[in-house]
């Protein structure tokens, strides 16, 4: 094998959670460094106190350092201003509050369209919403490298077209949309576009202005930070434009029994005690993997997966999903073992993988199989991982002939 990237030679010390376990389920949820783990703690312990309410001194300083992590997120995509950051749950949460709050405004001939690489989570929203009001919904196909096929994508795209949604990074095939091209397309028609960021981040640098998106979604859990918390980048003057989500308090400027008023972006769309911790923790993981530097785990990630990409290739009855340079993500399937056998064997070996559909189910059917086992890499991975998993496979091989 190829001498690793020189990006990580210890960087697995900084992981208490993974020891001398090859964890390849990065893309599912990602490990926490220390420096995460010490912020949460010490948000938790010695500085908690509660946010926007307090006039005490602890509350106040908590209060700017919630504050202070929508400004770490909004410089660690390019926003052009934290009130552009609204903190939800995750990224399902996001896509949830777009279709719910600007997507009320579509009607009946209004279309949305899709790609068939799609998570549930970029699905589900939006025919809930083809429920409510009679919109319809369109999907791009894929290329025969299974990427989002732009060609049919640009051709498919109306005047009726009012929001294309899609993944920059699929979960399981780890192939990157061209999503600058993808929003000339959907600006070309006069639609907006809303962009599932959750496996871009993590991976990648990601500048919401140079893309041209209009809606960018992504979870801190899968960006080395806490559950529970995530962000909904939108642009400012849409964000100003969409009504509140949930009601309660926070999101409003005065109540009464006759009428309440509502404060302005973001505040508007985080109703009740925010995850004030999950903010700081993931605060502290954008600055962990800036300081790496993200193009520096784009490489990293690419290199692992193309070793295991070429050495899976040599495994005879096993098919490999995605384009040759994935990034950081290796799909596979292995003719009569389900997956759920291939990942429990692995899990034997000390390596952990995915098994199952993805939450992509529409997309599994359009690689003809019910189910596949993932690879995903991490900044905490290197090569001795990926020879864990091909001693792993053989294992497999072994046990089903």
């Amino acid at each position: 094998m190829n001498a690793l990237a020189p990006i990580t030679a210890s960087r697995r010390a900084d992981f208490p959670g993974i020891a001398d376990w090859s964890y390849l389920d990065t893309a599912a949820t990602a490990q926490k460094p220390q420096a995460v783990i010490d912020a949460i703690a010490s948000a938790y312990g010695p500085e908690y106190a509660t946010v926007h309410r307090g006039v005490y001194a602890r509350s106040a300083a908590m209060t700017e350092r919630f504050e202070a992590a929508r400004n770490t997120a909004a410089c660690f995509i390019n926003a052009s201003s934290p009130n552009e950051i609204v903190f939800v749950r995750g990224a399902t949460e996001a896509i949830n509050l777009v279709a719910q709050t600007w997507g009320m405004g579509l009607k009946a001939g209004d279309r949305i369209l899709l790609s068939r690489l799609e998570h549930h989570s970029n699905i589900v929203p939006w025919q809930l919403l083809r429920d409510r009001t009679g919109i319809e919904i369109d999907v791009a196909p894929l290329t025969a490298d299974h990427r989002i096929d732009e060609d049919a994508l640009e051709a498919m795209l109306t005047p009726a077209h009012r929001l294309v949604a899609v993944a920059h990074v699929s979960n399981v095939l780890g192939s990157v949309a061209d999503i600058a091209r993808i929003a000339r397309a959907a600006h070309a028609v006069g639609a907006k576009l809303l962009v599932d960021g959750c496996q871009a981040v993590p991976r990648m640098g990601v500048d919401v202005q140079a893309l041209g998106a209009d809606f960018y979604a992504f979870s801190g859990h899968k960006l080395y930070g806490p559950t529970g918390i995530g962000v909904l980048w939108a642009r400012g003057d849409i964000l100003l434009a969409m009504p509140p989500w949930q009601g309660g308090g926070s999101m409003i400027e005065t109540v009464t029994f006759e009428k309440t008023t509502y404060a302005p972006a973001p505040t508007r769309f985080e109703a009740g005690t925010p995850h004030i911790v999950g903010a700081v923790g993931l605060a502290a993981a954008m600055d962990y993997v800036s300081a790496i530097g993200l193009d520096a785990i784009d490489a990293h990630e690419r290199h692992l997966a193309g070793i295991a990409r070429a050495e899976l290739r040599k495994v005879n009855s096993l098919r490999l999903f995605g384009p040759e340079d994935s990034s950081g993500i290796v799909s596979f399937a292995m003719e009569g073992v389900h997956p759920h056998d291939i990942g429990t064997i692995l899990d034997e070996e000390g390596v952990a993988i995915r098994a199952g559909h993805h939450c992509a189910q529409p997309l599994m059917d359009v690689l003809g199989v019910p189910a596949t086992a993932r690879a995903s890499f991490g900044v905490y991975n290197d090569e001795s991982d990926v020879e864990r998993l091909l001693r792993g496979i053989a294992r497999v091989k072994r046990i089903f002939g």
